[in-house]
């Protein structure tokens, strides 16, 4: 990756914000300004930082001042900005990372001093499963940015997916971190120097919100291969992705039109779905407890979960690093930045296996771009309606998963007039099904599985299955999802519930 300075991505967003602002009266560059310092002195009373404090109230004397001089404020306020969400990328940590991962996740979380990881002569084996149209994918990053898209259940993905794509050939990407995840000075170290970039999800003032899509964008007229989650947090209730977050998104299409319009020949993007599965997922509890807590009022930043943890993280990536086939990294085939697949060769396909010319989505007829606001929100939304059915075709069903759900649905059908927290609050006799009925269920299940031929990765019989779902999630977690006693078989409704919701989306596991 190529490093820029915090100087010169500061004052190419300050430029582009103040170019949108060229044509508006005054009276709504104050606005703009004022948003930002009303939300962020209310977000600091309750988190007190002397240094911004007094760089917003020098912002606030020039509320009632010359155009100018808040031009110059908001000048100020993106170099703030900017310095905290840039890091630089280190190609020696990043091919040092490359080698301890994930064989030495468990000391990559716990270790103290970065150096530690030298220390030892580690080898980089894994029981992760990575697939997809590999070949095609490295041949398209030497022409193409590549804009990698994943389903987001764990803060573990990242690091997963920094090792899945180094094992396949893949560049290092560049990517949004949480800035509650830098707080481990291990993680720090790594993360900043692995391609991520801190995303403060508590300023929520339209300002921050433009640096970050302007971060976003000039990296990516950069050539800078991306990763983005579009679902934009973790997925609480554990369902595949499909409320894709628009705003990075959009900055594919914007990046693509500034390269156009730039005359830039390596100015191409493309777009990579990827899920991740995993038979286990380490803050399953803190994310479903969360999702039923959201009927009421949500936490949108959860900073106290169990990957706040060290010890908790080392047990879990110790357990499911030792799993056979218990992560699975599927890439999908690639899409343009309007949403229709593309080749091999790094063309557009139509529904009819016609080539298009995507320019012509953009352009006139003499190849100049045309500005369209509300086109190019249409365009966006087409790319994430495509992103979320990719997920769906490319996910993997497991044991846990498929347990869970069928566990799930037999509950429903014992109490067909509670909701999912009323169900989530019953006591252990109310959560017992009869082993026997589990398997039956099970069994019509995989039938309907084979005879859609969809992807899994399940044991070849119904009793194997249950046993493999219950060893693993014996592995982790105290109360297990579902537990077998005897011929009975006894509900955790929370749990159950969020390994189940994996599979929601397909017909036979609706509720």
């Amino acid at each position: 990756m190529k490093s820029y300075s915090s100087q010169e991505i500061a004052q190419h967003i300050h430029g582009q914000i103040c170019s949108r602002f060229a044509d508006q009266p005054t009276t709504t560059l104050t606005a703009y300004l004022s948003d930002t310092i009303y939300l962020e002195r209310k977000r600091l009373h309750k988190e007190p930082d002397e240094e911004y404090s007094n760089k917003l109230d020098k912002a606030a004397r020039t509320l009632n001042q010359s155009r100018e001089s808040q031009t110059q404020s908001i000048a100020a306020l993106i170099r703030h900005y900017v310095s905290e969400i840039h890091t630089h990328f280190s190609d020696t940590t990043f091919h040092m990372a490359s080698k301890v991962l994930p064989g030495a996740l468990t000391r990559l979380f716990t270790a103290t001093n970065p150096m530690q990881l030298l220390e030892h002569n580690f080898s980089p084996t894994s029981r992760m499963n990575i697939d997809g149209p590999l070949e095609t994918l490295r041949q398209l990053a030497e022409t193409h940015t590549l804009v990698f898209v994943p389903t987001h259940v764990s803060n573990l993905d990242s690091p997963l997916l920094g090792y899945a794509l180094h094992a396949t050939g893949l560049p290092p990407v560049l990517y949004g971190a949480g800035l509650n995840l830098f707080s481990n000075p291990l993680m720090s170290f790594f993360m900043s120097r692995l391609g991520a970039y801190t995303v403060d999800r508590r300023k929520q003032n339209r300002l921050y919100k433009d640096v970050l899509k302007g971060y976003s964008t000039f990296m990516l007229e950069n050539g800078q291969h991306s990763l983005f989650y579009p679902g934009g947090t973790r997925a609480r209730t554990g369902r595949l992705e499909d409320n894709i977050k628009k705003g990075l998104l959009g900055t594919v299409l914007t990046a693509w039109q500034n390269n156009l319009q730039s005359g830039k020949e390596a100015g191409d993007l493309l777009i990579v779905p990827c899920t991740i599965t995993s038979s286990l997922v380490l803050e399953a509890e803190t994310l479903i407890d969360d999702a039923l807590e959201d009927v009421g009022k949500s936490r949108y930043i959860i900073s106290d979960d169990e990957f706040s943890e060290k010890r908790t993280i080392a047990s879990f990536a110790r357990k499911i690093l030792s799993l056979d086939s218990s992560i699975f990294i599927e890439f999908a085939t690639p899409l343009d930045c309007i949403g229709n697949p593309v080749n091999e060769h790094g063309q557009s396909v139509g529904f009819d296996g016609q080539i298009i010319e995507r320019k012509e989505y953009i352009c006139d007829d003499a190849g100049n771009v045309i500005q369209d606001t509300q086109r190019d929100l249409q365009y966006t939304k087409r790319l994430a309606n495509k992103i979320s059915e990719s997920y769906k075709t490319t996910s993997i069903i497991v044991a846990t998963h498929l347990v869970a759900r069928v566990a799930w649905l037999l509950l429903k059908e014992k109490h067909p007039h509670l909701d999912d927290i009323q169900m989530a609050l019953l006591p252990a006799d109310d959560r017992t099904i009869q082993l026997s009925d589990l398997a039956t269920k099970i069994s019509t299940a995989t039938d309907w599985i084979a005879q859609n031929k969809l992807k899994h990765c399940l044991p070849n019989t119904t009793e194997a299955i249950i046993e493999q779902a219950h060893h693993r999630f014996s592995l982790f977690h105290r109360n297990i999802a579902v537990q077998q006693t005897d011929n009975a078989v006894i509900i955790n409704a929370k749990l159950a519930l969020y390994y189940g919701n994996r599979l929601a989306h397909l017909p036979y596991f609706q509720a």
